[in-house]
């Protein structure tokens, strides 16, 4: 399913729509995608320009990384919704008889583990993206300092959405010790992107608004 390909009403309306695709998770990846190219856009009206010029090389650097992390989550926005799909698929498959059963089973818990990784890997990018922001917040064009702070608070939301999804998926397979290996590196993620997104947003919010 190219999700990516739609317009932005198109999107939208499927969202909104009784189609189980795309859902949050898809969602999650997209807010991911606006949160980097938010940032993208900061450094893009950075670079080039004379008065930066001393932070340039610094600047493109994270541009790079913020391009990446946004083609991945791009690629996650699609990826969600085909993962739900597989999802449906296996819980469709015949269980008349033991065999049916087992493989019905087996190929359940396969689906949801690659459900689950995909979320997973957003937590990732978003989790990247938001190790860019205060650099960029310290060296970018201040006019767009709103901007970055747009993007620290999509980033979070993304990524705390990403790992509820994760647990969405968690919760049926019947691996604990996958379950465990999983929930704790998510939980990592989200507290080390914690602070530093708030950080910023507060940073750049007490700015505009003079300190008050």
């Amino acid at each position: 399913m190219e999700l990516t390909h739609l317009t932005v009403r198109e999107y939208t309306s499927k969202l909104a729509s009784g189609d189980p695709t795309p859902g949050g998770g898809s969602a999650a990846a997209l807010a991911g995608v606006l949160a980097a190219a938010l940032g993208e856009m900061a450094g893009n009206f950075t670079v080039g320009k004379e008065k930066f010029a001393a932070v340039e090389d610094d600047v493109r650097e994270i541009l790079g990384r913020l391009g990446e992390q946004r083609a991945r989550l791009i690629e996650l926005t699609d990826e969600d919704a085909n993962a739900y799909a597989l999802v449906g698929a296996a819980y469709q498959m015949p269980k008349a008889s033991d065999e049916e059963k087992a493989a019905r089973q087996a190929a359940i818990q396969g689906a949801l583990r690659q459900a689950a990784g995909v979320p997973l890997a957003a937590t990732e990018a978003c989790a990247a993206i938001i190790d860019e922001l205060d650099e960029l917040r310290q060296k970018g064009n201040p006019n767009l300092l709103s901007d970055v702070a747009v993007a620290a608070e999509f980033a979070m939301a993304a990524l705390r959405c990403g790992a509820l999804n994760v647990h969405v998926n968690l919760a049926y397979i019947k691996d604990e010790g996958y379950c465990a290996d999983v929930s704790e590196i998510v939980d990592a993620r989200l507290q080390a992107a914690e602070q530093p997104a708030r950080y910023v947003f507060d940073t750049i919010e007490s700015s505009i608004r003079g300190g008050v």
